[in-house]
């Protein structure tokens, strides 16, 4: 399954939309749009027809523009990329980020729509989105854009195991910024599934992962530390800065409507220097709000030793 992942390793849980369902809500569309453009056909040459070929001609020609073309280019922009067909089959037009599509997005895929999909009865698309990995068209392409679905099974999404307690913290002074998105990613599929491989198949991989990671951090893993230990760890601590930058973003909000709440958070936020602070769940903390740390959690030192910091379950074990 193929995923959009930023770069600080948060998920966006969208997935692709492949060429069936992307067929099945074009055909929909498609039979609203030529029954819209007949319709509409049918009143103007009623009310033209005391006018010469020309005439006829030209208001032919400007009906089949506004209707289809003009007419889906403005139904995506004015829904944000949700049209009848795609909101029937639980699909989206989004942006390559993940983001809303604007009218320049539209502007692009509706003038592509015009010559792969009404000039070559669909043919030209069809064969673009087979060869795209992520089943897109040269619409998609060059709008930058992608179809997603929306209506995903809650199952389907599987959470990134926590780290071991006694590397919580551990890697805060790494610089993670010249990590690439795929690797990111690479990184969640396996810590997401490494239960599931072969013991020695999971190892090499692991341990491939880290070797990338290190080179691109350019601190080697520490010594003694297991290889999916050091990459969730690693892991957890991106994903702890980019709830610290959220965090002080609400509470530099001047108009107080930045409460983050963070029920379904962690009970300990993770500092920059391996400090918890101990965060009831549930609670909502406001903008300005002082956070009450509690002890430092030192590397090498079992969580469930530290004062006011609850161990979670990990499945990973401390070196030996």
């Amino acid at each position: 399954m193929s995923e959009l992942v930023t770069g600080d390793a948060v998920v966006l849980g969208l997935r692709p939309a492949r060429l069936p369902s992307r067929a099945l809500a074009l055909a929909i569309d498609l039979v609203v749009v030529w029954i819209v453009f007949i319709l509409v056909s049918i009143g103007l040459a009623i009310a033209t027809a005391t006018l010469d070929e020309a005439a006829s001609a030209a208001i032919a020609v400007a009906t089949f523009l506004l209707v289809l073309v003009g007419g889906p280019i403005a139904v995506e922009t004015l829904s944000h990329g949700r049209s009848l067909g795609k909101l029937a089959c639980g699909l989206r037009v989004v942006r390559d980020d993940g983001g809303p599509i604007r009218f320049r997005h539209a502007l692009v895929r509706g003038a592509m729509g015009v010559v792969e999909i009404l000039m070559t009865l669909g043919v030209c698309a069809c064969i673009a989105s087979l060869v795209s990995a992520r089943g897109r068209r040269l619409g998609d392409v060059f709008a930058g854009t992608l179809v997603v679905r929306e209506r995903v099974s809650a199952g389907r999404g599987i959470a990134v195991p926590p780290p071991p307690p006694w590397l919580v913290g551990r890697f805060a002074g790494l610089d993670l910024s010249a990590v690439p998105d795929e690797l990111w990613l690479a990184i969640r599929q396996y810590l997401t599934r490494m239960r599931q491989l072969d013991a020695e198949v999971g190892l090499s991989m692991a341990e491939r992962l880290a070797g990338e990671l290190a080179v691109r951090t350019g601190v080697p893993a520490p010594p003694g530390v297991p290889a999916a230990a050091y990459l969730a760890g690693v892991v957890n601590e991106r994903q702890a800065r980019d709830a610290r930058r959220v965090f002080l973003a609400a509470q530099a909000d001047p108009f107080g409507q930045g409460a983050v709440g963070i029920g379904s958070a962690p009970v300990g936020v993770v500092g920059a220097a391996g400090a918890v602070s101990s965060v009831a769940p549930g609670a909502t903390v406001s903008p300005g709000a002082p956070v009450a740390p509690a002890a430092p959690v030192e590397p090498g030192v079992p969580e469930a030793e530290a004062p006011g910091v609850r161990k979670p379950g990990t499945g990973f074990a401390p070196p030996a």
